[in-house]
């Protein structure tokens, strides 16, 4: 039984966002949405939570405006009310594309969310700068056992005891199935009811913040998920054909009835500062966003971001393969304003020198010293030289760019993944090297990012997994051995037979991380808490300036890096990759003390705590002796007056 009635729209109405279910302070539900190709738009309450006696669905006719929206007030709904939309004279119902809540999944009945009943306690929190932070990439699905913000926030005090500073949640915006890394989000404004409720998540950031930890988000602006996405229903103009995705549809970003498409994701960023008390987002894949509008739409988000957050500091990153500098320029540069952006070639560069592998897109490194010497002092290694791997210049120059700006990062899950059975770093290499790498990594002047489980060299993998079915996941399993076979061992048979399929419940199940392992994995785990705190600490360290830092090569593997202090208080790291080294003689000027002292060990990879064999001076009467697979930093201490 379907009973219909015709609402009138209140002139002024308080809205958190300009379209969606908005529940009014007097009463009642405002619905609106935008639907430009539809003639006739109806809410549709369902079930007991409908507030009406009977139980039925009944009907609610929005009325048409001028600009392709539609809306009206339903009195008789609230908080918690389930609805649909529906389009026209169709017999399907539709979840509203700025649902907040869909309890049941994409598939299910929309859900009235009320913000504004949560209770926050974080009123002092001045948010962050991109300065001085090390962020920690997690997915809330595999965290824990449970995969839910609940027993995830139980982690929380000792990240931050770590020395995590800035959790990057990947995407959590509903998505199909029982399990998924989230890139293939289709109701942009839900959390996904699998790991609770939007409640749950704000009580996640309320927590954070009073551990003294950021919150940002990752979102995707590129695509839609191929399932459960029902933009087109309400508007073609969601999408465009004029360029090419390698993920699905193009977003319309600049071609005909963009203006309230542009205005769906500008807000979508926005929303999650406002209303979740995020700090700040990280940005997808950003080379597949293609605009030519005089705002480039990254431009338009950050400002709106900014300017939700208020006095609250935001930091805005982006993963962007191409390494287009332009993205984190201020926008009076012609810039897009953003603050951080992901370097892969850090990345590539230390694979190679940890595994000794470089093919596909390793092949145009060589992970030798020089490499990582250049990219602390200039960021990306690429600039726009010759890549040929990809056939095609790589990068912009970036001068200018604080070390900051640059994200580095040993493991993120699309690295892990990538490898040959989604195995962890310490598995690839040797122990010492990864001791190494690690402390390069952790004291490095640009913003070090940990996947989660890094932190203690947790055991488990980390595969890609996605819950759909039918020709969907076969296409999706295809799709994924094809992207791998890139890489010539991982083309093999043998090896293609053993990878999991990415539907499979196992797969998902096997990704979990097992907390406990940090009371098992304990040298890991205290390599990473010690450099942590000397990063955090040490006053030479804690620097991020630009040009505090210079490097030389020393060796076929080894190399120096000189942080210059204030009057001499200098720091200097000697790293070696490869074997044992006696240095001698020892003509290189950043390898001399400041006058009137001399070297002293502060620090050192190869301490036994961390498993190492222990640490003897590296200056003697027979010039540098160096230990292979080792970092060793080393501080002035004053021999007196001479």
């Amino acid at each position: 039984m379907l009973e219909t009635n015709h609402l009138e729209t209140k002139d002024q109405i308080f809205r958190r966002l300009p379209f969606g279910a908005e529940v009014i302070p007097e009463g009642g539900v405002h619905f609106r949405v935008w639907a430009p190709q539809r003639e006739e738009i109806e809410v549709v309450l369902s079930g007991a939570q409908s507030q009406h006696q009977s139980g039925f669905a009944r009907s609610f006719k929005l009325k048409r405006e001028k600009n392709g929206y539609f809306s009206g007030i339903v009195p008789s709904a609230g908080d918690g009310t389930l609805y649909r939309y529906k389009l026209d004279d169709e017999d399907g119902l539709y979840p509203d594309p700025a649902s907040r809540f869909q309890p049941d999944g994409p598939f299910g009945p929309s859900q009235v969310i009320d913000p504004g009943k949560f209770t926050w306690t974080d009123g002092n929190w001045k948010g962050i700068s991109i300065d001085g932070q090390v962020l920690y990439e997690m997915h809330i699905g595999t965290l824990t056992s449970e995969g839910n913000w609940e027993a995830s926030a139980q982690y929380l005090k000792e990240l931050a005891d770590t020395g995590i500073t800035v959790i990057e949640i990947m995407p959590v915006a509903e998505f199909p199935g029982n399990f998924g890394w989230g890139y293939d989000g289709v109701d942009l404004f839900a959390p996904s009811h699998l790991y609770g409720r939007p409640d749950d998540f704000r009580q996640f950031v309320d927590k954070a913040h009073a551990f003294g930890i950021g919150v940002i988000l990752d979102v995707v602006y590129n695509h839609l998920g191929p399932a459960g996405n029902y933009l087109k229903q309400y508007s073609e103009s969601y999408f465009t054909r004029k360029y090419k995705n390698e993920w699905g549809e193009a977003i319309n970003f600049d071609g005909p009835d963009s203006e309230p498409v542009r205005e769906f994701f500008i807000t979508n960023a926005g929303y999650w500062v406002s209303e979740f008390h995020i700090d700040g987002l990280r940005m997808d894949a950003t080379q597949q966003i293609f605009d030519k509008s005089s705002e480039h739409i990254l431009t338009a988000i950050t400002h709106n971001v900014r300017e939700k957050a208020g006095k609250k500091k935001v930091i805005l990153t982006a993963e962007n393969e191409p390494q287009h500098a332009k993205l984190v320029r201020p926008a009076s540069e012609g810039g897009n304003g953003l603050d951080a952006i992901w370097n892969d070639d850090f990345h590539h560069s230390a694979m190679v020198a940890l595994t000794g592998h470089n093919g596909a897109y390793y092949s145009e490194y060589l992970g030798n010293p020089q490499e990582f010497i250049s990219c602390f002092k200039w960021g990306f290694l690429y600039q726009g030289q010759l890549y040929k791997w990809q056939r095609n210049r790589r990068g912009t120059p970036c001068y200018g760019l604080k070390p900051s700006t640059f994200i580095l990062y040993l493991q993120n899950h699309d690295q892990i993944a990538n490898s040959c059975c989604g195995v962890r770093m310490q598995h690839l290499t040797s122990p010492g090297l990864y001791r190494t790498m690690t402390a390069l990594l952790l004291l490095a002047p640009g913003t070090p990012l940990l996947f989660q489980g890094q932190e203690f060299a947790a055991s488990s993998p980390f595969f890609y997994f996605s819950d759909v079915s039918g020709a969907l996941a076969e296409n999706i399993r295809i799709s994924r051995l094809k992207f791998l076979s890139q890489f010539r061992n991982l083309a093999q048979s043998e090896v293609q037979s053993g990878i999991p399929r990415p539907d499979a419940p196992t797969t998902f199940q096997s990704s979990k991380i097992d907390l406990d392992e940090r009371f098992r994995h304990t040298e890991a785990y205290c390599l990473h808490r010690d450099l942590l705190k000397l990063r955090r600490e040490d006053p030479v360290f804690c620097s991020q300036e630009a040009g505090h830092l210079d490097g030389a090569v020393i060796g076929l593997q080894a190399f120096v890096l000189r942080f210059f202090g204030i009057r001499g208080d200098d720091r200097l790291i000697i790293f070696n990759l490869g074997r044992d080294l006696h240095l001698d003689p020892a003509p290189e000027p950043l390898l001399a003390p400041p006058e009137a002292t001399f070297w002293q060990v502060l620090w050192s990879s190869d301490s036994p705590k961390y498993g190492g064999i222990g640490t003897a001076p590296l200056e003697t009467e027979d010039n540098w002796l160096i230990p292979g697979q080792a970092a060793v930093i080393l501080k002035p201490k004053n021999q007196g007056i001479i």
